[in-house]
């Protein structure tokens, strides 16, 4: 009976690999995921540093204007 151990042995490596697969995949997934929600907390922070400096400079320009009448 030794066909049979085998069979055993090569549907047990089987699960085994197709399982690893499974679990690759879907660590995939959440590292893509991650990515993205860091992408998109560093697209806020920009926005957000863009906003300020347009601030800052939009009242350095009415400073500047108000020194020159």
């Amino acid at each position: 009976m030794p066909s049979v151990s085998r069979h055993i042995s090569r549907v047990g490596l089987l699960a085994a690999c197709g399982l690893l697969l499974l679990a690759g995949a879907s660590g995939c997934t959440t590292t893509q995921d991650t990515a993205a929600q860091k992408q998109a907390e560093s697209k806020r922070i920009l926005e957000r540093r863009e906003h300020k400096q347009a601030k800052k400079q939009r009242a350095k320009s009415h400073d500047n204007g108000s020194n020159e009448q």
